[in-house]
């Protein structure tokens, strides 16, 4: 027979469960439910059209670092927000690549096993914390403007161009 304390911990771990998971409907649901957010309209195929134009304005363009949510590839119910940098169009829709923080020149041949690459942008006022970021150049993905939470900074044309090089490379 349990204990009452037992039974409390017991309890406590269902609401606490009930909890989380009622958050991540409700985040869910402000994404724009199972299809992995409002504003992600799929990963792009094929070799994208890439352009530099940015321009000081409140819009998204292509050659900035903007901030968006991200679905993950492996289930597109979840992702992150994250900085992107927009690299093109594809009719009203950006093209734009995932950015990340985290350095991964040191599992580069693991990331290539799996088929992801990464070309280095350097630090910008998109990271808070003046972090170099990397950005994966083999997946594309198709957002609406509209679902861009915020511009964050222009990528310089020489960095702009080493990416579009990787995106050439990896799609």
């Amino acid at each position: 027979m349990p204990t009452m304390q037992q039974l409390l911990r017991t309890v406590l771990k269902i609401v606490r469960r009930a909890t989380h998971e009622a958050r991540r409907s409700q985040k869910r649901a402000r994404q724009g439910g199972a299809e992995g957010g409002a504003g992600y309209a799929g990963d792009y195929e094929g070799t994208p059209t890439i352009s530099y134009e940015p321009v000081a304005d409140d819009r998204p363009d292509p050659g900035e670092v903007v901030w968006a949510w991200v679905p993950y590839e492996e289930d597109h119910s979840q992702g992150k927000d994250r900085p992107v940098l927009v690299i093109g169009r594809d009719g009203d829709r950006l093209l734009a690549l995932q950015m990340s923080s985290q350095d991964h020149d040191q599992d580069a041949e693991d990331e290539a096993r799996w088929g992801r690459y990464w070309v280095d942008v350097g630090s910008g006022a998109w990271d808070g914390r003046g972090r170099d970021s990397e950005a994966r150049v083999d997946r594309v993905l198709r957002l609406e403007p509209e679902s861009i939470r915020r511009i964050g900074a222009v990528l310089g044309r020489e960095r702009f161009d080493e990416v579009a090089e990787g995106v050439r490379k990896h799609t």
